[in-house]
């Protein structure tokens, strides 16, 4: 194997291990002069073997470096750097050693992309190791057994050179029974940023420190008077607790020169946990929320976080652009929807943090922008567009980074973000080792980038919208690192946007088909938006009945903004049930206001009046209503005079109103008659109640009257029968005696026929009489109408007013 002398730059190796290598030699001088015997191989051939030997074992011991203090040294300072070294093989490994190893200066940011991607051990291409006293010796490391290490050197022993960037890594040499020979068994390669003094041009950059999460919240809320909201989860609590995702990033932040970029949504959301709230449980359940405490607690820190800090705001709900832009301009409504998320955006920050944002920027997903996205973002009031340089690449072969500025037109800027940098902090970075070495890359690629030209840039880092705890850790170490650095100094967004530009960077965005596939395959489908729409057209119906909108309007309102939400990329079952559960609530509410089915209704008479109950078991009064009563049959039955008949209705929460339509029949028979209700536009609002009238001129009452009036006459004429009867037998008996009398007394004075009729007429007109004052009135007579109607469905053969 090479020596450390072999390689320029670097010191022996121990003593110990020359001597023995030296032994190893000797031993095998007999076989090397019998392989001198033989036919000398080509130069090239036994190079080949060589390498082959040296790389048999790399990669049988896994090398972790968990710790690399500190991670951009100076002069004067001690390089102390920890891990473990574990045994992933079957054998034992024995005169194990853990050498530090550091490589040339790197020039190009290139070339730390390739040394970053490099696995196992390379003879003649990594490092020899630094030697002497700095390193850990293990005398046997048992498989699957773990040893931590921890080498301690003086940077000056480094022998660094000039600024630059530095190959660091950290290895593993033994010997195991199946090779018994030296060899490296394990690497673990990482980056050494060397600026010891101040650079006299320093980058000013910019991170992103975004505050967003998923959609948390319902369009449901409590009846009562300060409309408890209903979440649809309480995970939020989880994430704002103690040691949870956002607790990580408001704690972490508050101690770094950041640009904070929150959606207005989270603020919202964390605001109504602060007071009495509920959570959906198992069906229509929902239990109390208990966490107002940790809410409170979280905002004061957020709030004492960004003060004096610029704090931009995303639209709220954070909608997906990309989306929106591919899928959804076609659908009415959905641009409206992404303007109202940026009107609102602003009140909802300065009303919780205090503080006034900045809403003029636009955040697409990833940083990928084309022509429609940028359309899109602009329509809602943003004039600056955060790309990324991975999307929006540069294609005039500049041999360094440009500032982030670029003005692409219209007088659009698009800010465009290092790729690099902003793309180090993701995967699973648990791990310390992970961590640390994300951390060293980055301030690696800071410093290269740094030394690029004498020309002062401006560059911006913008991590994935929502990074866990452990990469929001990473995060935070490598920003202090970088602040606390020679080579870089801070700066606000809004100032690396409006910096002035470089001439020769790009400024044309890519077209429609250089969007990336796999970012277009998580966008919402224009399904999404056409259900979204369909929801706004229920509540546009809804609302205009109601005489406190505002209850509803603002609940519905940023509940579609949350449907839009970039989070829901990669969730599209659950996206679904939220859009669902949406326009499912909108449908419930306005559902409780209702017509009261009724049955068939017989009408009595040539007039009388039907009644129609309206209930509203909303919490709120509804007006601007019109409800139409109209008849199918207008010849047999009319309403009001006509077909139909209309009368307005205001009815007050949870109550009913009974309205009564006049109606005329013109015939016997059955009419078929449809309730239904409008809005004052004209607009039908619910389900129509339809029901049949029996129209019957003569009913059974006045049957009755009228057979009693006929048994009244029928009497009377017995009783003018009997009269007149009895009175001829009167009279017969009179004659008789007066033929006597007048025979016997005085003839001249005989009752004469004038008496008679007298008589009879009196008895003829007292039945007239008797039959005029028992005659019933007529079926068209005028009737006082009964007292108004119960809201409960009406019975079988209900009969109207008259």
């Amino acid at each position: 194997m090479a020596e450390a002398a072999d390689f320029q730059g670097m010191t022996p190796s121990p003593a110990r291990r020359w001597m023995r290598r030296t032994g190893a030699l000797l031993a095998g001088a007999p076989l090397l002069a019998g392989l001198l015997q033989l036919p000398t191989a080509a130069p090239t051939q036994a190079a080949g073997q060589d390498s082959v030997k040296a790389v048999s074992g790399s990669g049988a011991v896994a090398v972790a470096v968990d710790s690399l203090t500190p991670a951009a040294p100076s002069d004067g300072d001690t390089l102390t750097v920890s891990g473990t070294v574990t045994n992933k093989g079957k054998q034992a490994v024995t005169d194990a050693q853990v050498d530090l190893r550091l490589g040339g200066a790197l020039n190009t940011r290139s070339a730390i992309d390739r040394i970053a991607g490099r696995g196992d051990y390379q003879h003649g291409v990594d490092a020899a190791p630094v030697g002497g006293k700095y390193v850990k010796e293990f005398s046997r490391l048992t498989p699957g057994v773990s040893q931590r290490f921890s080498i301690a050197v003086p940077v000056d022993k480094l022998d660094l050179g000039e600024d630059g960037v530095y190959e660091f890594a950290v290895s593993l040499s033994g010997e195991t029974s199946a090779r018994p020979w030296e060899q490296v068994l394990g690497i673990q390669r990482t980056f050494l940023p060397w600026q010891p003094d101040e650079a006299d041009t320093k980058t000013r950059t910019t991170v992103m420190w975004p505050l967003i999460s998923t959609a948390h919240m319902t369009a449901q809320t409590g009846s009562d008077e300060s409309q408890t909201p209903v979440f649809r989860d309480d995970d939020l609590a989880k994430e704002i607790a103690p040691g949870g995702r956002l607790e990580q990033l408001v704690s972490l932040g508050k101690e770094l020169d950041v640009t904070w970029v929150i959606d207005p949504d989270l603020l919202a959301s964390v605001d109504a946990m602060t007071e009495s709230y509920r959570v959906q449980g198992e069906g229509d359940a929902t239990t109390a929320g208990t966490h107002q405490a940790l809410a409170k607690q979280w905002l004061a820190e957020l709030q004492e976080a960004v003060q004096d800090k610029e704090v931009v705001a995303l639209p709220f709900g954070d909608p997906d652009l990309a989306s929106l832009a591919h899928n959804g301009t076609n659908v009415t409504g959905s641009l409206s929807h992404l303007k109202e998320a940026s009107d609102v955006a602003a009140d909802t920050v300065d009303s919780i943090l205090h503080v006034e944002p900045t809403t003029d920027f636009a955040w697409p997903v990833n940083g990928a922008v084309d022509p429609s996205i940028v359309k899109v973002a602009t329509s809602a009031g943003a004039d600056k567009i955060i790309a990324r340089s991975d999307s929006l690449a540069e294609t005039a072969g500049l041999p360094y980074t440009p500032s982030a500025s670029r003005p692409v037109g219209g007088g659009t800027t698009a800010v465009v973000t290092d790729a690099r940098m902003s793309t180090l902090f993701q995967g699973n970075l648990t791990r310390a080792s992970s961590s640390t070495l994300a951390v060293q890359r980055f301030l690696a690629q800071s410093l290269a980038l740094n030394l690029q030209t004498d020309n002062q840039r401006n560059i911006v880092v913008a991590p994935q919208r929502m990074p866990t705890a452990s990469q929001a850790r990473a995060m935070a170490e490598a920003v202090t690192a970088l602040q606390d650095g020679t080579w870089s100094q801070s700066q606000d967004l809004t100032a690396a946007a409006t910096a002035k530009p470089d001439s020769s960077a790009t400024t044309q965005v890519p077209a429609a088909s250089k969007y990336p596939s796999s970012l277009r395959k998580q966008e919402l489908p224009r399904s999404a938006f056409t259900q979204i729409a369909t929801t706004q057209d229920k509540l546009d119906k809804f609302k205009v009945i109601l005489t406190n909108q505002d209850r509803v309007v603002t609940p519905f309102g940023r509940a579609m903004n949350r449907e839009m939400s970039t989070s829901w990329r990669g969730r599209s079952a659950e996206a679904a049930d939220d859009r669902n559960g949406v326009e499912a609530y909108v449908d419930s509410l306005a559902g409780q206001v209702t017509l009261i089915d009724k049955s068939e209704t017989k009408l009595s008479g040539r007039s009388a009046t039907i009644p129609v109950t309206v209930q509203n078991n909303l919490v709120q009064g509804v007006e601007h209503l019109v409800l139409r009563l109209t008849s199918s049959s207008p010849r047999r039955l009319e309403i009001g005079g006509e077909r139909f008949f209309e009368q307005r209705v205001a009815v007050s929460g949870g109550h009913s109103q009974t309205v009564k339509f006049p109606t005329s029949a013109q015939a016997n028979g059955q009419a078929t008659v449809v309730a239904q209700l409008y809005t004052e536009d004209g607009q039908k609002y619910g389900a129509p109640v339809t029901f049949d009238v029996k129209v019957t001129e003569f009913t059974a009452t006045v049957m009755l009257v009228i057979g009693g009036g006929f048994l009244l006459l029928v009497l009377a004429g017995f009783r003018m029968y009997t009269q007149r009867k009895r009175a001829a037998a009167r009279a017969t008996e009179e004659d008789g005696a007066e033929e006597t009398s007048e025979a016997d007394n005085d003839p001249e004075n005989p009752e004469g026929p004038e008496d008679r009729l007298t008589q009879e007429d009196l008895l003829e007109e007292e039945s007239r009489t008797s039959t005029r004052q028992e005659a019933p009135e007529q079926p068209s007579d005028p009737t006082p109408d009964t007292a108004a109607e119960s809201a409960d469905p009406s019975g079988t053969g209900e009969r109207v007013d008259r």
